[in-house]
């Protein structure tokens, strides 16, 4: 008989609840074509806590229990990473991940995991809108911002909130087979793989407001008028610095190039023109992209999909909703 994978799921007050459910929902639709996964809540203080959504969530156990675990799963929420993660949690995830086989966490449970040292040296990733302060906090993380999940070394980190389902899925493919994974994915009507990676739906537009004068200026120019030429060159005559200079505040401030920062704007402008309804042609028009061609191009690079598929993805709930060219 088939041994029971045992599933430690440790939550907290204010828990994201789809952080929780979704990924419990995958194992239990796996128990349905085979698997054997037990699920139990964990609690630091062993009571209950509340979600975001104000529903109450039963603890099965204290996560100071002395029991073994396969899995440790570690849900996000709205505590982290608004505040530092309370030293009660970080002694918990430790506890916890001495005694299972491999520890992963959902969306910004990552910063738990990071509290607690145990994405120190292994790669990671966390909800888009956090991965630089993911990064910042834990600088001995190699933080992959554009990854749905990632894998290294035994400890699994999930992009924002859904993405947690993605996770799930591997851990059931890589418990169970690819055969048994789909079956839950078909079940559940997820894909088993999703195409491109987080870029897809951030946004670039959010990003903080740069801190020197000659970056500000540049990025208000670019945003207003993207279809202007931008080499190099002008964009420093632009920010009244030299090219080498610019190309170092770029580097300093965003871990990039001028080239590619204005790229990643333009993108940002033509998903907003996509999801507004615009043609393809059109958003390349009006994004400073010129063709569909080169626009097509730069969502591939930056978004590991096409503009056709974003906007089927993202312009209605309803079919047939989008408008292509």
């Amino acid at each position: 008989m088939q041994r029971t994978h045992e599933i430690g799921f440790l939550v907290f007050q204010d828990v994201k609840m789809l952080d929780v459910a979704g990924p419990s929902e995958v194992f239990a639709e796996a128990n349905l074509f085979g698997a054997r996964y037990r699920i139990s809540i964990l609690t630091a203080g062993g009571g209950d806590v509340r979600a975001t959504t104000g529903l109450r969530v039963p603890a099965d156990a204290s996560a100071f229990d002395e029991r073994r675990w396969d899995t440790v799963l570690v849900a996000g929420g709205d505590p982290y990473p608004a505040k530092p993660v309370s030293e009660e949690l970080i002694d918990a995830t430790r506890h916890l991940a001495a005694r299972a086989d491999r520890v992963a966490s959902i969306c910004t449970g990552a910063f738990v995991l990071g509290a607690a040292g145990l994405l120190d040296g292994k790669r990671a990733t966390t909800h888009w809108r956090h991965a630089s302060e993911l990064a910042a906090r834990h600088p001995a993380a190699h933080v992959e911002p554009d990854r749905i999940f990632v894998h290294d070394q035994g400890v699994y980190t999930s992009a924002g909130v859904s993405a947690g389902i993605d996770l799930a899925l591997s851990l059931v493919e890589v418990d169970h087979g690819a055969d048994l994974a789909r079956s839950v994915a078909r079940s559940l009507v997820v894909y088993m793989q999703r195409g491109g990676g987080q870029s897809q739906f951030s946004a670039a537009l959010e990003a903080p407001e740069p801190s020197t004068p000659a970056l500000q200026a540049v990025i208000d120019r670019v945003r207003s008028d993207p279809s202007a030429d931008y080499s190099l060159d002008s964009l420093a005559r632009i920010a009244l610095v030299s090219p080498r200079h610019l190309s170092r505040l770029f580097h300093d401030e965003y871990g990039s190039t001028p080239a590619r920062y204005v790229e990643s704007i333009r993108v940002e402008l033509a998903k907003g023109r996509l999801d507004a309804g615009h043609s393809v042609t059109m958003a390349a028009e009006l994004s400073g992209f010129g063709t569909p061609e080169a626009l097509r191009r730069a969502f591939v690079r930056q978004l590991k999909t096409s503009p056709q598929r974003y906007q089927r993805r993202f312009l209605s709930t309803q079919p047939g909703g989008a408008s292509m060219s």
